[in-house]
């Protein structure tokens, strides 16, 4: 499937999290420059909080509050050719990342969470929320040329009192709810590959066909080097992901067909959706410093809180 896209932002760095607001502009995040910004179409962004470390990606909460997923400065950031830019391996000092709050109004950022029952988060990456305003959100750990520090899915209130791990996945980058609320979607980065989790009714993640080693259902795997990213969910129930070096995004069906949007930036990473129809499709072409608008054929999820 080939679509058209307008460019509505440019010259930024490594912008992830869009969020398509009410009055038409949209809140993003620039991991590479460390902030919060928001972009009318056809005006220039502003920078509406600076987040130092790693701002990888952004939810509106159920206060209109904007919260952030902070990666804590987990990537170094490197040429990969003429105007692109990629995340390179963590820097020396890089000491793990947090849970922040951001009021929209005034700029005012809080800590909510840096760790759980003791362990510090390592590389927190996305959010979505659910009906009854708590958040599910992936901590992708990261990987050096040692190892994979292994990361995992959390489950976390607004008011900092309470964050339980859910799940563990290798590398899981995306998160969204099905049209229920009773499945949780998960990528995983490195494997290129769907995860959904099930839930019960008191939101527990139901065990996998093989408990000890998955963490639930595999939608799809996808075939040759492609690296999954951050996810949105379409009202009909298809998700959609960004999709590394082949540059686009893969839509995956429930039942695990896939079909690709192809993009013009190898670091496709996320994506969005906004208008009255839920059909405008805001997409961060991120290694290229891009934020990008075009119309997707069918449309996708109201979110449960937006600005």
């Amino acid at each position: 499937m080939a679509l058209g896209f307008e460019t509505i932002a440019t010259g930024l760095g490594f912008p992830e999290g869009p969020v398509a607001m009410a009055d038409g502009s949209v809140l993003f995040v620039e991991i590479e420059n460390q902030t919060l910004s928001r972009v009318q179409p056809g005006q220039k962004p502003e920078v509406v909080a600076r987040l130092p470390g790693g701002p990888n990606g952004a939810a509106i909460g159920p206060d209109g509050a904007a919260y952030v997923c902070n990666n804590g400065g987990v990537y170094t950031f490197e040429q990969f050719g003429p105007g692109v830019r990629v995340p390179g391996p963590p820097p020396d000092s890089f000491q793990g990342g947090c849970i922040q709050r951001v009021d929209l109004a005034t700029g005012e950022v809080t800590l909510l969470y840096d760790s759980c029952c003791g362990r510090r988060l390592i590389a927190p990456d996305d959010l979505v929320f659910d009906k009854a305003g708590g958040f599910w959100f992936t901590d992708t750990g990261y990987q050096d040329e040692a190892a994979i520090h292994k990361g995992a899915v959390y489950y976390a209130t607004i008011d900092g009192g309470s964050i339980v791990r859910k799940a563990e996945v290798a590398m899981p980058n995306g998160v969204g709810l099905s049209p229920d609320g009773m499945t949780v979607y998960v990528s995983d980065t490195l494997f290129g590959r769907l995860w959904a989790l099930d839930l019960d009714a008191d939101s527990n993640v139901k065990p996998g066909p093989v408990p000890q080693v998955m963490p639930g259902r595999v939608i799809a795997t996808l075939p040759g080097f492609q690296w999954l990213d951050s996810l949105k969910v379409e009202a009909g129930g298809r998700v959609c992901v960004g999709t590394i070096f082949t540059g686009g995004l893969t839509v995956f069906s429930p039942d695990g067909a896939t079909e690709h949007v192809p993009v013009d930036d190898i670091f496709t990473t996320n994506l969005c959706f906004g208008g009255p129809d839920m059909q405008d499709v805001f997409i961060t072409a991120s290694s290229t410093g891009r934020i990008l608008k075009g119309r997707w054929p069918r449309p996708g999820l109201q979110l449960v809180f937006n600005g």
